[in-house]
């Protein structure tokens, strides 16, 4: 069935004011153009959509049930206007992204200027946030989609894979195992760390890691932000684990050293996650896919 949009915009103003005329002053048409309408959607339903009072009307269960597909139409409709009004004022649309530290650091950067140079006109809001929370963004709809590790729990969403960074140990050049090539996370475990904050999926996959072998992790500071992590082992507070790539800048100088983390863990799967691809707007349907690519 084919229902026309104007009536069921009449049939949400009656079904609002519970009175045809009210409805009719609010929509500046008389009284018997509504009642029309309304007889037509009826006619249409099968059913009658409305209960007549002499002072009013009230809904049927046909209409309570026609009341909420309508209003999601409307709210649809809304929301395509306001896209296509976005395009008509050159801004081809909008994505919000939030992501973990590491691929904020290493990955995304990169990869969302390559794609604004294809779409120079679409806006992003992008938020870092820890694992967890970023997939709380993504499901509870504040984020169109996510960037996360994959020991970060993600019940309900629809992954798919991103980049791959390596975790490695970063300690100061004058540290007892500044020489070595590689080292494995039980040597790791016997000094003190300057760790990143609880949340974080790095936190969480070495504590893991340490519990297997029955070690403590040994924290002597713990603190949000890669360049403030680098700066304490500098500063030979502790030695840390980060990924490769974050680490590299801070060993120019000579004062770190970056050791291969000789285990299989350490090299870890960044995903993306979505609610559902398809439900995707147009734009940030088409960022995940230049992502996967």
């Amino acid at each position: 069935m084919r229902y026309d949009l104007t009536s069921l915009d009449l049939f949400i103003a009656v079904a609002e004011d519970k009175n045809l005329t009210k409805a009719a002053q609010r929509k500046h048409l008389a009284v018997s153009a509504i009642s029309k309408r309304i007889a037509e959607l009826e006619t249409q339903a099968g059913s009658p959509l409305l209960v007549r009072y002499a002072r009013g009307v009230d809904l049927t269960p046909a209409g309570q049930s026609l009341l909420h597909y309508a209003r999601q139409m409307q709210h649809t409709l809304s929301l395509m206007d306001e896209e296509l009004a976005g395009y008509a004022a050159g801004v081809k649309g909008h994505v919000r992204i939030h992501a973990i530290t590491s691929a904020l650091a290493q990955f995304l950067p990169g990869d969302i200027e390559r794609f604004a140079n294809d779409y120079p006109q679409i806006k992003f809001d992008i938020e870092e946030r820890v694992g967890t929370a970023v997939v709380r963004a993504v499901a509870d709809g504040h984020a169109d989609l996510g960037i996360f590790a994959e020991q970060t729990p993600a019940h309900g969403l629809q992954l798919f894979p991103y980049r791959q960074d390596e975790l490695v140990v970063v300690v100061p050049a004058t540290h007892a195992l500044a020489r070595r090539q590689k080292v494995r996370f039980d040597t790791v475990l016997d000094h003190e760390f300057v760790g990143p904050h609880l949340d974080s999926s790095v936190h969480a996959l070495l504590t893991a890691e340490a519990k297997k072998r029955g070690k403590p992790l040994r924290p002597r500071i713990r603190i949000s932000g890669f360049d403030c992590m680098c700066k304490l082992v500098e500063a030979q507070l502790g030695i840390a684990v980060l990924p490769r790539a974050v680490a590299a800048p801070y060993l120019r100088g000579g004062k770190l050293r970056a050791l291969t983390l000789a285990e299989p863990w350490a090299r870890r799967s960044l995903l993306i996650g979505v609610r559902s691809l398809e439900t995707l707007p147009p734009t940030a349907r088409s960022l995940v896919g230049y992502l996967r690519a």
